[in-house]
């Protein structure tokens, strides 16, 4: 199974940051099956890869941590494919939604982790 995690600390109130979120996982074209004030799960959309390239990403808001000014939130992005080679489609994915992250335009990024 490959999984790829990441932490983020932007500059938005708690309260904005959920429905943001929501509309750029949309605009990243994955489905949003299940959201809360502190949580939101989305699948990609079938039709371009194979079952078991699917991925799932899931986004964990701090709230205990939040500030009116800053965020902190967690990213896993995974799926049930092997990861044998480095640039496989979780990967990509990863790489596509973090960037998305990191430059929208809705929040300042203060700080960015991958692992």
């Amino acid at each position: 199974m490959a999984r790829y995690t990441g932490s983020f600390t932007v500059s938005v109130s708690i309260d904005h940051l959920q429905p943001l979120l929501v509309e750029l996982l949309q605009d990243c074209e994955l489905d949003v099956q299940y959201y809360s004030a502190d949580y939101i799960m989305a699948r990609e959309i079938p039709g371009n890869v194979i079952f078991s390239k699917l991925v799932t990403v899931e986004v964990m808001i701090d709230k205990a941590t939040a500030t009116e000014t800053e965020t902190r939130l967690s990213m896993v992005i995974k799926n049930d494919e092997l990861p044998l080679q480095l640039d496989n489609h979780c990967r990509q994915m990863f790489e596509f939604v973090k960037q998305e992250i990191e430059r929208s335009r809705h929040w300042h990024l203060i700080e960015s982790l991958a692992g």
